[in-house]
């Protein structure tokens, strides 16, 4: 999935008044304002009353769905291996997330800039609170995303990134 890629399926969906969040390693890429490594994927977070209609112009591009892990998460691919990886979710009347993928509300208020085209994304913080959580797993793909995460954002390290660093020092 290029940038390329990304930019013209948000401005598609944004052009056709679907709200969509850029969550993962694209979404690192957006806060930092410039593409760190590649990416086979595309995750995005999602309304749940938007998803209907996501299907519908993803598949009328050549997509299909080749994975669902639930009903709220899903991977759709072309024939070209690109991914989009979908979370969906649902708000209640005053824009708490209450169903689906359990984001916290206030990780939905991060913008960013992929390509000069300014984009909707997870929030650096909860970028870094996520990915986190992977680092002893994929220390490789994480640890440098979470490193400048911090440093751009003024974020405290988080433990696991400290532990990481202290054990691969030893």
């Amino acid at each position: 999935m290029t940038s390329s890629d990304v930019v013209h399926l948000y401005i598609k969906f944004e052009q056709l008044g679907i709200k969509l969040w850029v969550d993962g390693g694209w979404a690192v890429d957006a806060l930092l304002g410039s593409q760190t490594r590649p990416h086979k994927d595309l995750d995005i977070a999602i309304q749940w009353k938007d998803v209907p209609m996501l299907r519908q112009v993803l598949e009328a591009d050549g997509y299909e769905q080749n994975k669902e892990d639930s009903k709220w998460n899903f991977v759709l691919a072309d024939h070209h291996r690109r991914e989009i990886d979908v979370h969906a979710f649902v708000y209640d009347d005053r824009g708490n997330v209450v169903d689906g993928i359990k984001y916290p509300t206030e990780s939905l208020t991060g913008t960013g800039t992929i390509d000069g085209h300014s984009v909707q994304c997870i929030s650096a913080e909860y970028m870094v609170a996520f990915l986190a959580h992977w680092i002893s797993k994929w220390p490789e793909k994480y640890v440098p995303d979470v490193s400048a995460l911090c440093q751009k954002f003024g974020i405290p390290e988080p433990k696991e990134l400290t532990d990481y660093t202290n054990k691969k020092g030893d």
